[in-house]
């Protein structure tokens, strides 16, 4: 059996290709449940109460980190000046009068099972900003907010409030988890508005970290690995990790699920959790524990290993192609709410070289794994109860730009106005709300906040309106601050 150990790259024996060992050897289910693994486990099955059944069982969330242009991708403006327009072209969808990317052909082909937004807008520009605003669907910045530090008084993110009023379906031991890594700036800092913030710790989403975090790459790993400035870059250390899922040596699930004996087999492995042994936090990571390590269905949603091989070469065979691959496996185990951070920050940050840089590395993966996602949802009966929504921090500049240090040109952050993919869950494919001015720079006509579209996936899953979630002094707070995006079903 494979382990869940990082690959040594170079000669593989027995015909093993370098990309399957990336990807098949680091998904190993095997090891033990280590003890960061279980203090990093905060899921728990909602303490909301029952929510009602929405159109959608479950959302998958993609977001794109660092700023997807809108003229690249979803809203060309082949009539305007050279200065704005781009250099790539429109195509036909298979939607009379929608037109998107050249680069994005596959996609193209099944614009009946898809919905854009082309006037989504608040006032940010920066990151940090960014990243609160369009995780957490609050336009603006709470008290105390720092771009450099999350802090205990930011607003929750969308997935720390549907984990804190869901309950998983199915098989699913946690309502929501966020994949395949949290959202770190270049420097190392980790980006605000990712956790539960004033709701206290206790409600941030599972953060499953399976793709590891590097400073200078951005993209899909191994095939789509590039630099910002450098280009194309190769790197045999970068491994995609499925958690431990199977016992320690001598610990059984007779033993796991009593309570005194987990405390005491924890604290001889790690005084970090001697405190919270016999609280509240400590019980729902003992009962999540219980559930993964009991649940055949979950581990068979994490284990891409024994993943058929042409479903693998169907989402593409890369960072990207795995974790929408998985986030499918999850939803399908009942998992209400997958967020799925394609592109560790900045991936999508196209100051520079915007044009190569989104024509070889980053529309290429995405058009691919995102088509296969939605055509296999479609295949399986699923997509008509799982919505999938991809979105960024902010759209790009209408004007185009080069950076004094630059070879090549890009455009910089504009939260004025973004495109938005909306699929399945009732969508109306083939739908255009809202539309941009003739360069693409702010809304011309129905314009949509960051408040429309987090009340968009709180309604697909049936949280009701007038819900309230609380913060640590129990204070309640409403959920929904706008209406859901109309026109999308």
């Amino acid at each position: 059996m494979l382990q869940n150990q990082p690959i040594a790259h170079g000669n593989l024996s027995g015909g093993v290709s370098r990309r399957a060992a990336i990807r098949a050897g680091a998904l190993g289910l095997m090891g033990g449940l280590g003890m960061g693994d279980l203090a990093s486990l905060r899921a728990t099955p909602g303490s909301g109460g029952t929510i009602p059944v929405g159109r959608a069982k479950s959302v998958i969330y993609i977001f794109l980190s660092g700023g997807l242009a809108q003229h690249e991708t979803f809203d060309m403006k082949p009539d305007a000046p050279i200065e704005n327009r781009g250099e790539f072209n429109p195509i036909p969808t298979k939607t009379s009068g929608i037109q998107i990317c050249e680069h994005l052909p596959k996609l193209a082909k099944i614009s009946n099972k898809w919905a854009l937004v082309r006037s989504l807008t608040h006032r940010h520009n920066e990151h940090s900003q960014g990243h609160h605003v369009m995780l957490t669907g609050r336009s603006e910045e709470p008290d105390g907010f720092k771009p450099n530090k999350p802090q205990d008084t930011d607003d929750p993110s969308i997935a720390a409030i549907c984990n804190s009023l869901l309950r998983p379906s199915g098989s699913a031991p946690t309502p929501v988890v966020v994949m395949p890594d949290k959202i770190v700036h270049r420097t190392g800092r980790v980006i605000p508005g990712q956790f539960a913030g004033s709701m206290g710790k206790s409600q941030d989403p599972w953060l499953l970290e399976v793709s590891p975090f590097h400073p200078l790459h951005y993209g899909a790993y191994p095939n789509y690995l590039f630099h910002h400035a450098k280009g194309v870059k190769e790197d045999d250390g970068l491994v995609f990790r499925a958690p431990h899922l199977s016992l320690p040596s001598g610990l059984n699930l007779r033993r796991v699920a009593d309570r005194t004996s987990l405390r005491q087999d924890l604290e001889n492995q790690s005084h970090t959790l001697e405190s919270a042994a016999g609280d509240e936090a400590f019980d729902r990571y003992r009962e999540a524990a219980v559930d993964l390590l009991a649940n055949g269905d979950v581990h068979s949603a994490f284990d891409l290993s024994k993943a058929d091989p042409k479903q693998i070469e169907r989402y593409g065979d890369n960072s990207f192609g795995w974790s929408l691959l998985m986030a499918r496996n999850l939803v399908t185990a009942g998992v209400n709410l997958v967020q799925v951070n394609l592109g560790n920050n900045e991936t999508w940050d196209t100051h520079q070289a915007a044009f190569p840089n989104l024509k070889n590395f980053l529309l290429p993966p995405l058009d691919h794994s995102l088509s296969a996602l939605l055509n296999d949802l479609d295949a399986s009966g699923l997509l008509d109860e799982t919505m999938v929504v991809v979105a960024s921090e902010f759209g790009r500049t209408p004007k185009i730009f080069r950076l004094p240090s630059a070879k090549l040109p890009g455009r910089d952050h504009w939260g004025a106005v973004q495109s938005a993919l909306f699929a399945g869950g009732g969508v109306k494919g083939g739908t255009v709300v809202g539309s941009s001015d003739k360069i693409g720079g702010y809304p011309a006509d129905d314009p949509q906040k960051p408040e429309n579209f987090a009340a968009t996936i709180y309604d697909a899953l049936g949280i009701p309106r007038g819900t309230h979630w609380k913060d640590l002094a129990g204070r309640p707070y409403s959920v929904y601050h706008a209406d859901p995006i109309g026109g999308l079903t």
